[in-house]
């Protein structure tokens, strides 16, 4: 699963991007930090930390933009960094890949080699409870509110007309809400189960009604950040067609 399909353009978009992910999991990140060590001054390209239980737990990352293999020299120099300062586990994250050399210089230590892919595989699932769904159900909520069964009070106040309009409304919009439900912690809750693949297509293609209410930007999309923001640009859309009902009879007091 990816977090986002976007490739970093430069080792400062790596950067950011690597402190993004980690701060969106919890952690408590600093870029560019220049520390004392007992071998003298170093800067790290991120340092992130959380609490666990009252435990501090520490990661250091070491971000390479490079189009060529890294070598082992690299690893056995950040490997003393991470050692000097007593981090949990250190990441060497690359945009290509690691010379073989570079491999057996990690094993048996704190020191993990990652990919630009493998960083995000490593941090997916945590990213995703604890950034991507909340922000789903935050969000999408007044879209999730719309697509309920429930009628809003104001809804009475309607003529048959507007009521005719504001159904055909929830037929347009219902089964994306419901869809979307499905990726907030709501569900989660209700229901245990494996955190809902992408492409979305894959599982409605054969879904008439899915394929035509839901754009097929979003079915297609595989990368969840991508798809995150996709369904909320969606969503605000359509909330914005039920609202043109709610502020004309909306008042104080009323759903």
């Amino acid at each position: 699963m990816t977090i986002t399909t976007k490739q970093p353009q430069d080792w400062k978009d790596l950067q950011n991007r690597v402190s993004d992910i980690l701060e969106q999991c919890g952690f408590k990140v600093e870029k560019e930090l220049t520390i004392d060590t007992v071998r003298g001054k170093v800067e790290l390209d991120v340092y992130a930390e959380e609490l666990i239980k009252s435990r501090r737990y520490t990661i250091v990352c070491e971000c390479k933009y490079w189009k060529t293999n890294v070598p082992q020299n690299v690893i056995h120099g950040f490997r003393t960094v991470v050692n000097d300062l007593g981090c949990n586990v250190g990441y060497v994250i690359t945009t290509s890949d690691f010379q073989s050399g570079s491999v057996a210089a990690s094993e048996s230590t704190n020191v993990e080699l990652l990919t630009w892919e493998a960083f995000q595989a490593l941090f997916f699932e945590s990213w995703y409870e604890s950034y991507f769904s909340p922000q789903m159900a935050k969000r999408l909520d007044p879209i999730l509110t719309y697509s309920e069964p429930i009628l809003p009070k104001w809804f009475e106040k309607m003529n048959e007309k507007e009521k005719g309009e504001y159904f055909a409304l929830k037929d347009k919009y219902d089964l994306f809400g419901w869809i979307i439900m499905d990726f907030t912690p709501y569900a989660r809750f209700l229901k245990k189960g494996p955190i809902p693949t992408l492409p979305l297509l894959d599982s409605v293609e054969e879904s008439k009604e899915v394929i035509e209410r839901i754009p097929i930007e979003i079915l297609k999309e595989t990368g969840y950040q991508e798809f995150l923001e996709k369904c909320c640009d969606f969503g605000n859309f359509a909330v914005s067609e039920f609202r043109q009902y709610r502020d004309k009879y909306y008042q104080t007091g009323d759903d």
